[in-house]
């Protein structure tokens, strides 16, 4: 499975960019997509994430600032960020993994930085 991210840059406190992730490849039905972001020195973590059936896990930071969601048919999720704050500056990851089918895979991460 291949992961291609794209979105983010540099964007302004109170900005509201779009990530987006599309996965390619031999996909299980069964899987959740999701965003985790690192910070150096710190651990990565999870921002959201979203099965197959739409069962939505958010953590609490974003919780009402970000939307996750996404389109089975094309295998892409999304990650729709508003009211930015600068501790949301981080790299920003997709995620897709299968618990069913045994695999976990990463996209390569695209920064998201929250300044003036």
């Amino acid at each position: 499975v291949q992961l291609q991210a794209s979105g983010g840059g540099l964007v302004q406190p109170g900005g509201s960019p779009r990530l987006s992730c599309a996965a390619s490849g031999r996909i299980f039905s069964m899987n959740a997509m999701g965003w985790y972001r690192q910070v150096p020195g710190k651990q990565r973590e999870l921002v959201a994430s979203i099965t197959n059936l739409g069962r939505i896990n958010y953590a609490d930071p974003v919780k009402g600032r970000f939307t996750i969601s996404r389109d089975n048919a094309k295998n892409t999720v999304y990650l729709q960020m508003n009211s930015l704050k600068p501790e949301d500056t981080a790299v920003y990851y997709c995620n897709h993994h299968s618990p069913a089918a045994g695999y976990e895979f990463w996209g390569q991460g695209t920064q998201v930085t929250v300044s003036s």
